[in-house]
């Protein structure tokens, strides 16, 4: 396990990214936290450092900060019904792996901890955009980054409340104890996902796709046997 290790993060502000962050700063084994974001965050803490930073698929302007992580936590993203195909592949194939190149090459030893999607298509055949680019994704970054972890959540489920939570979250939200009773593969809660992608940041894990169950279990999300 690594200790006192500096971790990079994308999509702070997001339902994810804002707990992992959270998280992140409240961990003693975590030195710095450094977030790469368009806009400054509300959020200051000692252990934070804040890169503004506007072209996601060029990282040269700053290198300099990208050195001495052991770890990023790609948490950015958007759905693929707020954007076109076009732009949906841009900030989900493009932005991931231009920045995991860039921070390979400042940290050869990284472990690029990647926020997909339960459904995605490894074989990058389906006819469903989420699941044909996620796919691409995910196999490009395995390519180019032999530490690369995929996490496939299903439903993120907020612990906390966020702004920017999907309104098919909001509308299944108190729905989500019965869906967590009813399959270990549907529900994620936000702080569960958090802690599985802080250990596997921290130590990595046996494989390098992590489903919906794979999650719960590194979490401590699993429900307790009876």
């Amino acid at each position: 396990m690594v200790r006192s290790m500096r971790i990079l993060l994308t999509g702070a502000t997001g339902l994810a990214g804002s707990e992992v962050l959270r998280q992140a700063l409240a961990d003693a084994d975590v030195e710095r936290v450094t977030v790469l974001s368009r806009r400054p965050l509300a959020l200051t803490h000692a252990k934070l450092d804040v890169v503004l930073h506007t072209d996601f698929t060029r990282y040269d302007s700053v290198v300099e900060k990208l050195t001495g992580h052991a770890a990023c936590l790609w948490c950015l993203g958007t759905s693929q019904t707020q954007v076109t195909k076009a732009e949906y592949e841009v900030i989900t194939y493009d932005y991931a792996v231009a920045a995991a190149t860039a921070m390979a090459a400042a940290n050869p030893a990284l472990r690029f901890c990647f926020l997909s999607g339960r459904g995605t298509d490894s074989t990058e055949q389906s006819r469903t955009l989420f699941a044909r680019v996620k796919g691409r994704t995910e196999n490009e970054l395995l390519r180019r980054v032999p530490e690369t972890y995929c996490f496939r959540p299903a439903f993120i489920h907020p612990v906390q409340p966020h702004p920017g939570t999907p309104l098919i979250a909001r509308m299944l939200g108190p729905l989500a104890p019965l869906m967590k009773r009813m399959s270990h593969g549907w529900v994620a809660d936000t702080d569960v996902l958090g802690r599985a992608m802080l250990k596997v940041a921290k130590q990595g894990a046996p494989k390098h796709v992590l489903e919906n169950e794979d999650i719960l279990r590194l979490g401590g999300g699993l429900p307790a046997q009876g």
